[in-house]
């Protein structure tokens, strides 16, 4: 709760700012903290995801937000500064302040770009697939239905055919690993990868190019296909921490590095 300033004042002190009940209640509540636009922005990016205000639906008013959370409209407009810079809400002349739609764009094309740049990001990506892929994996091996099975293995043998023929097969090899994540049946994995994947093209593009790169990548989605067949969840999940390894190697050998470097 914020109340009167504990200095001499001229202002007369404000009396306490009651709670306000409603969807997400415990979200509007007085702020204590001192850094206010900051957990402005968070709790209305809660009550957004909670569905309290919806794409398409005006936010309350600054002066409105303002009574609510118990701060200076001063706040709170630096909170909707906050949201519009990262793409979450709009302002609209004369209409008022709207959430966006909420998709996986808003974060993955201001991080891809971060990324093109900055190889320590790119190093600590790898990281994220050795952690995540491979439990992954190792769930897919527990659920994956026949159906399943046969998706990975019509991409894995398209990847052949485009292989013979000398073409790129980063479309193939990103296929795969989102149907391997459809196969977990778990929706947040399945996201989480259409993500991760999105962040991976240009490294794909990089490590696809060296010679042999291809072939190597098609015996570790068949090893890892193989694994999934037997049911065998720890051989999955070792054997994509084995490709995503093999992965690692060519972007931390020099050719990739030079490569990087010239542009």
């Amino acid at each position: 709760m914020v109340g009167p300033v504990k200095t001499h004042s001229l202002s007369p002190a404000r009396p306490p700012v009651k709670t306000v009940r409603a969807r997400g209640s415990g979200l509007i509540v007085p702020i204590r903290k001192t850094r206010l636009a900051e957990e402005i922005a968070d709790r209305i990016r809660v009550l957004m995801l909670d569905g309290t205000y919806p794409a398409g639906r005006s936010l309350p008013g600054e002066r409105d937000l303002a009574k609510r959370f118990g701060v200076s409209r001063g706040s709170v407009r630096d909170a909707f500064r906050m949201l519009e810079t990262i793409g979450l809400i709009e302002t609209r002349h004369g209409q008022g302040t709207f959430p966006r739609e909420l998709d996986v764009d808003r974060l993955v094309v201001p991080l891809a770009s971060v990324l093109t740049h900055r190889h320590d990001l790119q190093d600590e990506l790898l990281d994220v697939r050795r952690m995540f892929e491979p439990a992954v994996a190792r769930v897919a091996a527990l659920r994956a239905t026949p159906d399943d099975l046969a998706d990975l293995d019509r991409i894995v043998e398209a990847q052949r055919r485009k292989v013979r023929g000398g073409r790129s097969t980063i479309v193939e090899d990103t296929a795969f690993h989102a149907a391997l994540a459809r196969s977990t049946r778990n929706r947040v994995l399945m996201r989480l990868m259409e993500t991760l994947n999105a962040l991976l093209v240009e490294s794909r593009a990089l490590t696809l190019k060296q010679k042999g790169r291809p072939e190597r990548s098609i015996r570790g989605h068949e090893t890892v296909v193989a694994a999934l067949r037997r049911g065998d969840a720890e051989a999955a999940a070792l054997t994509m921490h084995q490709h995503i390894d093999e992965i690692a190697a060519l972007l931390t050998s020099d050719g990739i590095r030079k490569n990087k470097s010239r542009r």
